[in-house]
């Protein structure tokens, strides 16, 4: 049986981000891809000039049209936009049963401009982590999901806690908004931690790691692989992605969707 994946996120018009990151990924891990547009994003590696959100009513359309056919083995949520939205989302997610949900928690883009509304905060805490088998916060976010600063690894520690207080099963904060030479990746299933650890590679060509990290997850979750096997191949994926990168665009450009391909096609041949 092929796996089905579906990514519920904004469009990227410049490639990098959203759908189209997930999208890239999914083919790369060998998994059928599906969207839900949420919303349609102007950017490009120098920054998101327009948001205009998808109405709501079409957003459940898109889900309703792949649960009656293409039912998913995983799903990924990025940019929800709004509160109405969030709940929206959640609801038919909890309606038609759909599991190995992975949240990306996308706030905030690469050049700054705020892609979640304040308001949508507590809707997200309140409707969507309950549902979610893996949330996957960067530092800030998490900051702002549990309304603590985040100076140490303790203070992860604690994040963690309360994320997972608030109903995720497993939690990833990712450690690339960190300090020095060693990116830590914390994860919390609820009964211990465990790093992943990294040597930090000097680039602004991230564009898409959040996107891409969480694409990778639902791709491994959605083949039947547990959720440390999952994590674990996402974060072998991302580091490839951000290592050979692709140097394109002016600004923050994108990673490499491919690079994990071929470096093992590299080895087998």
């Amino acid at each position: 049986m092929v796996g089905k994946a579906l990514t519920i996120a904004g469009s990227d018009s410049g490639g990098g981000a959203g759908i189209q990151a997930d999208l890239k990924t999914f083919q790369e891990l060998k998994v059928y891809g599906m969207s839900a547009i949420t919303a349609l994003t102007a950017q490009n590696t120098k920054g998101v000039q327009a948001v205009y959100p998808i109405p709501i009513d079409m957003v459940l359309q898109q889900l309703s049209s792949i649960e009656e056919d293409l039912k998913p083995d995983a799903i990924k949520t990025g940019m929800l936009f709004s509160s109405d939205l969030i709940e929206a989302v959640a609801q038919q997610i909890k309606s038609f049963q759909w599991g190995n949900v992975v949240v990306d928690p996308v706030m905030i883009a690469k050049g700054g401009a705020k892609l979640l509304q304040e308001e949508a905060i507590r809707s997200l805490r309140e409707s969507l982590i309950p549902l979610a088998t893996v949330i996957t916060p960067n530092i800030p976010e998490a900051e702002v999901l549990t309304e603590i600063p985040i100076r140490s690894m303790e203070d992860r520690h604690r994040a963690a806690r309360i994320l997972h207080k608030l109903g995720a099963d497993f939690v990833v904060i990712k450690g690339g908004h960190g300090y020095g030479d060693e990116l830590i990746d914390l994860i919390f299933d609820g009964d211990s931690f465990h790093e992943m650890k990294s040597m930090r590679i000097a680039t602004k060509n991230t564009h898409g790691t959040g996107c891409t990290f969480a694409a990778a997850i639902t791709a491994q979750l959605a083949k039947g692989q547990s959720v440390w096997d999952a994590i674990q191949i996402a974060k072998e994926f991302i580091h490839a992605a951000i290592e050979d990168d692709l140097q394109i665009g002016s600004g923050h450009g994108p990673t490499n969707h491919w690079a994990y391909q071929q470096r093992r096609v590299s080895v087998i041949s």
